[in-house]
């Protein structure tokens, strides 16, 4: 029996279990997953690795103990996983999934410190190469925040950027890339030789995964050796964004020193390198990069090393000679086809991730990658597998498939598998049965086109799951109008727990989502054309918007219109309460957003501000005065709740403190949420669900919607 929630309401949508993408085995039979879980209960989050039989879509849980991650495949049958331990060491550990017996399980080495982004790759001579991240002090070992000695003072001293970076203050440890190789010994049992991992960086300068958000697709390990990205060491890390790509072959992964990183050239870009992956035949490798080194938002190209033996020579697909590139898209995760003919490429496309297929030589990719079939949503992760089309054991026979992770406004997670070759796609599993868990739906889901004169608006828009088109009652709705951060970012149709448009549509609001200038998937021009102009179109097209919607949607009732938004979002929300736009709507939310462009320069990454206002705040303050929300604060007049974090290094929480404060003096009713314990994002349970109420009642207050919450103990069922 499929449990529904009477409500899709926060407590639900924080309650329900989370996934993560799904990896299926080299055979394809079986898939790898984690789904954890944070009870209100008992206050409490529980994590277990997860086994899903694609064949029938049953799933069990073999391994479920605190401290266990990073689960990946050895081969069809075991994994390896992480273990944490006593004073901060970590186990590897291998398990027989097929397996009932509890011999199955081993502890295949122990490191002393704490590793992650656990990367496998089985070598020719039956052992198993391992990479893994792991932070380390400034003489390269490995760095155990648990015996670390503690210092007596709290004082911190700089002679250089990065001061802080996201949400906390740097130091001198720095992200390194350990690896190692597991053999067999005492019969069919994994061991790490010598019980050890080498730091592949160690005295190189270069630090691996990139902070803040980097991971496993910062680095790919290969039968030749491992591929990494690092910022240039000879660059200020918080004025550009320059990552090169580089090369340290290895034969046995057992070296133990590896050789010096050889950087992979390409002349004419100097952005951001990203997503590298190995080729099977471990020859070639596949990655992105941006041109410009001070555009964290730059269009990132597709890219070939042919032999990565000679990183000197790499090629580009679509490459124009006046250098702007022939796909106007923005290329993300890679993967290589098991005879490594075809890539399989993410992009952005129209406010969703789409799945694209195109030869994996430039020279032989001479139309634009062609679409894959994927279910409704958008692709957050997917994995490439080989299986045979028939009872045939010839490898020739063997083709494709495709395991993907999908999500959408209304489907936290679902898993299907695709044939590309002949386009047919089958659902294995949803979390929410395609929303129905939550009492979500589809047809929920629509987006408008609001037209202009040199270009168009799109708008994602959700409504009540009570909402009936054909109704007698004709009932309207208040509008919520969501305005995306970044601000080169956008609403896509796919899940969030920050930013839900479902959770806000189930409280009786039409949400609609416009991706105005400035948003990515609609092309490079309308997403460059928020540089130097924060204000201007991107305040116009939210306008235009709203006009469209009173003129073409008569179920909104825009009179009763509230409009959210969240750093550029945030901004946007201050800019507009200063100007007419403002007062359109009853209510604003600002979440961690911008007081005055003239303090962009207390963020972290410097960078940022000098692309988006074309200069440094001394070479061009007249750029950054031309858009400051605090300009207009004479015109404040609608009430605004602000939330600011004080973890937020980005936009630091003055920002909230000074909006709130020329709130109060002007007697324009506000309220102000803080949380000391977090950062540009609310992410701890509590926390997440003190948000939500706290912004829905704000809304609901002006809106005059009647504010209800579901008791917590009501939604446990959602567990089971």
């Amino acid at each position: 029996m499929t449990l529904t929630a009477t409500k899709f309401t926060p407590e639900v949508m924080l309650s329900a279990p989370r996934r993560s993408p799904g990896v299926p085995n080299p055979s394809g039979t079986l898939a790898l997953y984690t789904v954890s879980t944070y009870s209100f209960h008992d206050h409490e989050k529980t994590t277990n690795i997860r086994v899903l039989d694609i064949k029938s879509g049953d799933s069990y849980t073999p391994v479920d103990e605190a401290g266990a991650s990073n689960a990946v495949w050895l081969n069809d049958d075991e994994i390896l996983y992480l273990r944490s331990g006593d004073k901060g060491s970590t186990t590897l550990v291998v398990l027989n999934v097929k397996s009932s017996d509890a011999s199955s399980s081993y502890e295949a080495g122990t490191i002393q410190g704490p590793i992650g982004d656990l990367k496998v790759k089985k070598l020719a001579d039956g052992s198993v190469a391992l990479a893994c991240s792991a932070a380390t002090t400034p003489g390269g070992a490995l760095y155990n925040p648990e015996t670390e000695p503690k210092p007596r003072s709290s004082a911190k001293v700089y002679t250089s950027l990065f001061v802080r970076h996201w949400d906390a203050w740097n130091s001198d440890k720095s992200n390194s890339i350990f690896y190692g190789v597991l053999e067999k010994k005492d019969g069919d049992k994994y061991a790490l030789r010598d019980d050890r991992l080498t730091n592949a960086l160690a005295g190189t300068g270069l630090s691996s995964p990139v902070p803040p958000f980097g991971g496993t697709g910062d680095f790919d390990i290969g039968p030749e050796g491992l591929v990494f990205v690092a910022k240039d060491p000879n660059l200020d890390a918080a004025m550009y964004t320059k990552t090169d790509l580089y090369f340290i072959p290895l034969k046995t992964f057992a070296e133990p020193k590896p050789p010096a990183p050889r950087i992979v050239k390409t002349p004419g870009l100097e952005g951001y390198s990203n997503s590298p992956v190995f080729s099977h035949c471990g020859r070639k490798v596949a990655f992105t990069r941006m041109r410009s080194n001070q555009y964290e938002s730059d269009k990132p190209r597709l890219l070939l090393v042919p032999d990565i033996s000679n990183p000197d020579k790499t090629e580009e697909f679509f490459a124009t000679t006046d250098g702007i590139g022939g796909w106007d898209s923005r290329p993300e995760s890679i993967a290589w086809s098991h005879d490594d003919a075809q890539l399989y490429v993410t992009a952005e496309h129209r406010a969703r991730t789409i799945l694209f297929a195109l030869p994996s030589t430039p020279s032989q990719a001479t139309s634009l990658p062609t679409p894959v079939p994927t279910p409704d949503g958008s692709v957050s992760d997917f994995r490439v597998f080989a299986s045979s089309s028939s009872s045939s054991s010839d490898p020739s026979s063997k083709s494709d498939y495709l395991f993907i992770t999908t999500t959408s406004l209304i489907d936290n997670s679902c898993y299907s598998l695709t044939h590309p070759a002949t386009a047919n796609s089958t659902i294995l599993s949803s979390a929410s049965k395609q929303g129905r868990s939550f009492g979500l739906s589809r047809d929920q889901v629509d987006s408008i086109t609001v037209p202009g004169p040199a270009y168009d608006v799109h708008a994602l828009v959700v409504r009540p799951s009570t909402y009936q088109q054909s109704s007698s009652e004709k009932k309207k709705y208040p509008l919520c109008m969501l305005i995306h951060g970044g601000p080169q970012g956008a609403w896509q149709d796919s899940w969030s727990t920050r930013w839900n448009p479902a959770v806000f549509a189930e409280q009786g609001y039409v949400v609609v989502c416009p991706n105005p200038t400035g948003s990515t998937s609609y092309g490079m021009a309308l997403e460059d054309g928020i540089r130097g102009n924060w204000g201007g179109r991107p305040y116009d097209d939210l306008e235009r918007c709203l006009d469209w919607v009173v003129d073409h949607m008569p179920e909104v009732d825009a009179d009763r219109a509230v409009a959210l938004g969240a750093s550029y979002g945030g901004y946007m929300i201050n800019w507009i309460q200063g100007h007419p736009l403002g007062r359109r709507f009853k209510a604003l939310v600002c979440h961690d957003g911008v007081f005055s462009t003239l303090n962009q320069w207390a963020t972290e990454e410097l960078f940022f501000p000098i692309h988006d206002f074309e200069g440094t705040l001394y070479d061009n303050r007249e750029g950054y005065e031309k858009w400051d929300p605090a300009r207009f604060t004479h015109e404040w007049a609608t009430p605004q709740l602000i939330i600011h974090s004080e973890l937020d290094y980005r936009l630091p929480v003055t920002e909230g403190l000074s909006a709130f404060n020329v709130l109060q003096a002007r007697k324009v009713p506000s309220k102000l949420l803080v949380f000391p314990d977090e950062n540009h994002w609310v992410l701890k349970h509590e926390n997440s669900l003190v948000w939500h109420r706290e912004v829905l009642a704000w809304i609901n207050k002006y809106s005059g919607i009647e504010d209800e919450h579901e008791l917590v103990d009501e939604i446990e069922a959602l567990k089971a």
